[in-house]
């Protein structure tokens, strides 16, 4: 990739439980800034989401990604930066963020159980959003409450369990918040570390806040100006 060919498409998946409205701010943020922005949603599939599997979700990953031309980016968020790792090959740049880990990091998380269905729409509370979104606004809680959506098991387990996955040759971008408590920021430092890769530390104090916090649209352009100049 020349110095003429700057990165203008790009692809930004969501984590468990959520989808493209999470990347609305960022989406925003991007296009202003002259960037083609998608951002899919992970599907089911036809045999139901207690059958969907990690793979089956990285094959969407990867269909949609290689439709877009080159140069492009991947941008990953908690579960979707995992999702990100087996298309980096197809990638010029690479960004994760609050990524889940791939092996060996993977096995330095909490361990958790996880039913054929995790029933994060049906269980969702408008409190317990507002706590996971402590850097959000009223209205950005209010929103994210009622699109929460129920999580296959199977892939929140494929993730525990650990993903291979080798240092991609792209330039990539790991962006931890400073105040993580499902993925801590010390982890992710050492696997940017160890990979060669660029780290930011963000300053929201949440996993899903620099997506939907206050800070959110600084960060994507702060994200936007490091694409700029790959």
């Amino acid at each position: 990739m020349s110095a003429r060919e700057p990165i203008r498409h790009v692809l930004l998946i969501h984590g468990a439980g959520g989808g493209a409205w999470e990347w609305n701010r960022w989406c925003e943020v991007l296009r202003a800034r002259g960037f083609d922005a998608h951002a899919p949603d992970l599907q089911a599939t036809d045999a139901g989401l207690a059958a969907t599997g990690f793979d089956d979700y990285a094959a969407q990953v990867r269909a949609a990604f290689v439709r877009l031309p080159r140069p492009r980016a991947l941008i990953g968020a908690s579960l979707g930066g995992l999702l990100a790792l087996p298309c980096a090959d197809a990638a010029d740049a690479l960004v994760l963020i609050n990524p889940l880990p791939p092996a060996p990091w993977a096995a330095r998380l909490p361990a958790r159980e996880w039913p054929p269905i995790v029933p994060w729409r049906r269980e969702a509370r408008l409190a317990s959003t507002r706590r996971a979104l402590a850097d959000a606004d009223e209205a950005a809680a209010l929103y994210a409450y009622r699109r929460w959506r129920d999580e296959s098991g199977a892939v929140l387990r494929a993730a525990q369990d650990g993903i291979a996955a080798v240092a991609p040759s792209c330039a990539s971008l790991l962006v931890a918040s400073a105040q993580d408590e499902d993925v801590p920021p010390e982890l992710t430092a050492e696997w940017a570390a160890a990979w060669g890769a660029d780290c930011l530390r963000a300053p929201s104090p949440s996993h899903v806040g620099p997506l939907l916090g206050r800070g959110a649209a600084e960060l994507a352009g702060r994200v936007a100006d490091w694409l700029s100049a790959r």
